[in-house]
């Protein structure tokens, strides 16, 4: 079932008419970039305290989970200020955490996991993610002896997803920067140029791994990438809608509902991993937001214009 949402999509289709243009022209004008750091430590939190601090007024949301031991910083900005407060988290990462001890249900590379560049223009136009991507990478092998895996459009037109990142690495990937083997507490770092996706969880009761795997493996598609987990706190589909504006979160529950339902599972609650865009939270029906656990304070706008009236007040 899983297989065919979205098939036959545009690969970058443009958001809804009906998306909010005046949320289109702050992004626009504030933003050049997104970047969406994971980062290997969702526990302790004053190391989370330490490492919002290093982003500096750039960070619009932390996203922290404990059963994957993993955390999402959501930073926004022009192309040289991201950059900036992207190196600041990585140096902070690099210097505080070890993945020697690291437990999480989460697959990763190292303590910065992935790091991806998203250009918050019409959906694309890869150009300036691409040059971040690149001066990141090089920046973190030569200044931090992290080696880096560069995922997204590469020199010669080919494209490396990060599913072929993880699977790859120090086998039949060599770095694109850095030491030919991890570090030895930081490990590794996946660099991405990407569009805008969203992060995305269900929580299902009546079901265990096996049938979470298998649901997991049935919607994956070109739109969807999914995972089952058994964790702490219960059995979880871990998705990325990596073309949200096919296949939203409505259109993912309603998906996992009918792949649940002869088994007599269900989704108990819904979890939205950072932020999404305006225009996916609006194609999805109004009165399911709450369902949904979405919002218009979980939108990339919404989030880039408290920074811009913070900034209007407190100008240093």
């Amino acid at each position: 079932m899983g297989r065919v949402l979205g098939a036959g999509a545009p690969a970058h289709p443009a958001p809804p008419a009906g998306s909010d243009r005046r949320l289109l022209r702050v992004v626009l004008a504030l933003a050049i970039l997104e970047c969406v750091a994971n980062v290997s430590e969702g526990r302790d939190p004053r190391a989370l305290t330490a490492l919002s601090e290093a982003c500096g007024g750039l960070l619009l949301d932390l996203h922290a989970d404990p059963d994957h031991h993993r955390s999402v910083f959501t930073l926004a900005g022009t192309a040289d200020d991201v950059l900036d407060a992207a190196r600041s988290l990585a140096r902070a990462a690099v210097s505080a955490l070890d993945l020697s001890g690291h437990e999480g249900a989460h697959p990763r590379l190292g303590v910065l996991d992935v790091v991806p560049f998203v250009p918050l223009t019409p959906p694309g136009h890869l150009d300036r993610a691409v040059v971040a991507r690149d001066a990141f990478g090089a920046w973190l092998a030569g200044a931090m002896g992290v080696p880096c895996f560069a995922y997204g459009p590469l020199p010669g037109g080919t494209v490396r997803s990060l599913p072929e990142v993880r699977r790859g690495a120090f086998g039949m990937l060599a770095p694109d920067w850095g030491p030919a083997d991890p570090h030895p507490t930081a490990g590794a770092t996946a660099v991405g140029a990407r569009s805008v996706l969203v992060a995305y969880n269900l929580w299902v009761t009546g079901a265990d791994a096996t049938l979470a795997r298998s649901v997991a493996a049935a919607l994956r598609g070109p739109a969807v990438r999914a995972l089952g987990f058994d964790l702490a706190s219960g059995v979880q589909i871990s998705c990325n809608l990596i073309d949200p504006y096919v296949v939203g979160p409505a259109q993912v529950v309603d998906a996992a509902t009918a792949l649940l339902r002869p088994a007599r599972a269900r989704v108990a609650r819904c979890e939205l991993v950072g932020l999404l865009p305006a225009s996916v939270l609006e194609a999805a029906p109004r009165h399911r937001w709450a369902e949904l656990d979405l919002g218009t304070d979980r939108t990339i706008e919404a989030r880039l214009e408290a920074v811009s009236r913070r900034r209007r007040r407190h100008p240093d």
